[in-house]
């Protein structure tokens, strides 16, 4: 029997599984991200049409050993493709790389597409194109311990799009998530007992608008126009015509019965536009109602006589100066709750456990669920009964958490006259210096910037590693728990001043969450000039702490001097030039978004004009063109890049030609200062023959960070020829 491998978000897969059993497939079990699956074609299609939770589902074509590219393409070209793609067809890749020797994704999936073209060009001299958003067949590699199973995509785009959302809110809410929030809140079986459903802040009505198409049972692929086994050879036209038309009497017989038991109210007015909008394209519009309304002025409909469910994803606080604001937001939520809507279901999702206790009700169950990479609480309250008001109550402190902040403590008595000696605003405050608790912690003191008239404000960055293999993650999860509360109360800071970049599994590793483009900035000081940083939008915030000290080292060198700073970043090493001196400054990135943060740095302290070049470029490329001459040139790159704009780059294997081309725009006497930051970098040794080398780390080492003095590698270099 067919095997297949349905895809979901974290989380959900016991709910998949329950599903998917529903949906009469066998042999189910669950998996890290997912659910196996045994069944015919028309399992699997039943599945693509029905599934509410799913995000893909794949049918593994082949598994073989694949521990380099040759073995990799001989595996994808034993397969015969004639049966399963026209000649004048169209194809697309995804790959995904876990624990082996090839990484690069996008490579993978170019050496798969590869031979599957060679091989029709091999037979006939035709070959099929590509498509990357509606091929007729999507492959789906997965290389795991060098191990690699190509399968084929059913679903060819993420189930999750419905194909009804035309407009959506700043915080999107997946329709999956959505689903799974509804099953855990037992929203079935409050409708089929005559609930409603209200949700408070709905954003682009995905919660309330989901609940519609559950409660009238239409099939939430009903309405999608593309699936990956349309184009495909094998694809049974007979059984998906005959499913389509099971789903289709389904929902007509489903909308009929609909009663208008749907409500979703928003403060925006632009939102709520969406909201009608994508409820119109599902076909639920008629039994809805929406209207702008904040949770203050929240009431139960007059016409929802029955219990039902009060459901809500409401700002979980991310951005600067913003979670002040929002507490009140979710003691109103309780509070309503309790006044409005007795006997009812609460049910709210959040990020932040702080903040759900600020609802100020007992919850009777909790699941963790994710939100695209961000761990989230979701919380149920049966409102009434068990979810009296809670006892406000201080938490107490863990011995681990106690022991990080008895840690800061002392860091921070150690370190405190020499950061006020030397104006230091910005600095490390710990460094996995108790192994078990192992992240990073920085101090950033700075003003909002959208708030000028605020004073000054204090704010941690907490930056996890990733834990050892050995290490269970709830384990992990609850140290670095114990660590952000240590180090908020070292500092005696508020949690919401605390931002966490937590690490988490996907495509090509360990990545980190809590990432969202929210565009909040603080202004901060360092050595008398002022830089914007973004504690939560990015990995890095702007201002790589550990080169204060290089900063001021260019500074010391550039007076008079024609500047040249490559992979310049946001520009700080720019504006310390500049501050220093310099004749002129370049700097080259492949980022427009950096670029722009870099012009508001040289603007925030003073320079601008055409003395102060911004430029957009790969800089291995540009250099190889550019003609200019530059006295003293700053070169930090990366230590790997795989932008899709411009080559990959490793500064192990390209940092000799690099360096090569930038002595060939050096003027006479001037001098090239590099540094990255790969623990294991060593210098070529054609670069040493090339250069007269001198290493200058130890000196560029900042103070907070002697703990960890390999934190970069820095070098002073001028070509030998002069």
């Amino acid at each position: 029997m067919p095997q297949f491998f349905a895809t979901c978000p974290k989380g959900l897969e016991y709910l998949l599984r329950d599903e998917l059993v529903a949906l009469g497939a066998s042999e189910v079990h669950e998996a890290l991200s997912g659910v196996h699956f045994s069944g015919e074609l028309v399992d699997a299609y039943r599945a693509c049409l029905w599934s509410r939770l799913a995000s893909r589902v794949l049918m593994p074509l082949s598994e073989f050993a694949a521990p380099d590219e040759h073995a990799l393409y001989d595996g994808v070209q034993v397969i015969d493709w004639s049966g399963h793609l026209a000649e004048d067809g169209t194809l697309a890749v995804d790959a995904v790389s876990n624990a082996s020797q090839m990484r690069h994704t996008r490579y993978l999936a170019q050496k798969v597409k590869d031979a599957v073209v060679d091989q029709f060009r091999d037979r006939n001299g035709n070959r099929p194109g590509v498509d990357l958003e509606q091929p007729s067949i999507r492959l789906n590699l997965l290389l795991r311990k060098d191990r690699a199973l190509l399968s084929l995509d059913l679903s060819g785009t993420p189930l999750h799009r419905r194909g009804y959302r035309v407009g959506q809110g700043e915080a999107p809410l997946k329709e999956n998530l959505a689903c799974a929030m509804l099953l855990r809140a037992g929203w079935p079986a409050i409708f089929e007992a005559g609930g409603a459903i209200v949700d408070p802040m709905c954003g682009s009505g995905t919660l309330v608008t989901e609940a519609a198409l559950m409660a009238a049972d239409v099939a939430p692929g009903l309405r999608r126009a593309y699936f990956g086994f349309l184009g495909w050879l094998g694809h049974d036209a007979p059984i998906w015509e005959s499913l389509l038309a099971e789903a289709q009497g389904r929902a007509e017989a489903g909308l009929r019965a609909l009663p208008a038991a749907f409500f979703g109210y928003d403060e925006d007015p632009t939102v709520l536009s969406q909201a009608k909008r994508n409820a119109q394209q599902a076909g639920v519009i008629g039994f809805m109602r929406f209207e702008r309304q904040s949770v203050e002025h929240l009431q139960r409909p007059t016409d929802a006589t029955q219990a039902g469910l009060l459901i809500c994803n409401p700002p979980y606080g991310e951005r600067i100066g913003q979670q002040d604001a929002l507490a009140p937001t979710y003691r109103a939520i309780g509070d309503k709750a309790r006044s409005e809507f007795d006997g009812w279901r609460l049910a709210v999702i959040t990020s932040d456990e702080d903040l759900g206790r600020a609802i100020g009700l007992r919850a009777h169950k909790r699941y963790t669920l994710y939100n695209g990479a961000l761990e989230c609480r979701f919380l149920l309250f049966d409102i009434g009964g068990d979810a009296a008001p809670r006892v406000a109550e201080e938490r107490p402190i863990s011995a681990g958490a106690e022991a990080v902040a008895n840690r800061m403590r002392k860091t921070i008595k150690h370190l405190r006259k020499r950061l006020d000696r030397e104006g230091v605003r910005c600095w490390r405050a710990y460094d996995a210096d108790i192994p078990e608790y192992s992240a990073a912690v920085d101090v950033y003191v700075g003003r909002d910037e959208s708030r000028p008239d605020r004073p000054d404000s204090t704010w941690l960055h907490v930056q996890e590693y990733a834990a050892p293999k050995d290490i269970p993650e709830h384990v992990a999860s609850a140290r670095l728990a114990d660590l952000v509360r240590g180090a908020g109360a070292a500092f005696e800071l508020p949690r919401e001043r605390v931002v966490v970049k937590t690490r988490y599994k996907a495509k090509g590793g360990g990545k980190y969450g809590r990432m969202d483009q929210r565009s909040s900035f603080l202004v901060v000081e360092e050595g008398g000039l002022r830089f914007r940083v973004n504690l939560h939008d990015y990995l890095d915030t702007g201002l790589f702490l550990d080169h204060r000290p290089v900063r001021a080292h260019l500074r010391a060198a550039a007076r008079g001097t024609r500047f040249l700073n490559l992979f310049c970043y946001t520009a700080t090493a720019s504006v310390y030039a500049a501050s220093g001196g310099a004749r002129t400054t370049t700097s080259v990135d492949l980022s427009a978004t950096y670029l722009d943060w870099a012009e508001r740095n040289l603007a925030l302290n003073g320079f601008g004009g055409a003395g102060h070049q911004l430029i957009q470029a790969d800089c291995l490329q540009w250099l190889e063109h550019d003609r200019g001459e530059y006295d003293l040139i700053f070169v930090d790159p990366p230590t790997f890049s795989n932008s899709k704009r411009a080559d990959d780059f490793d500064v192990q294997k390209e940092h000799g030609r690099l360096l090569a081309l930038c002595a060939e725009r050096l003027a006479f006497g001037g001098l090239i200062v590099f540094s990255n930051n790969f623990r294991r970098f060593k210098l070529d040794e054609q670069v040493a023959a090339q250069f007269n080398v001198r290493d200058i780390s130890a000196s560029t080492i900042p103070f907070d960070f002697t703990r960890n003095s390999r934190i970069h590698q820095c070098y002073e270099l001028q070509p030998r020829r002069q």
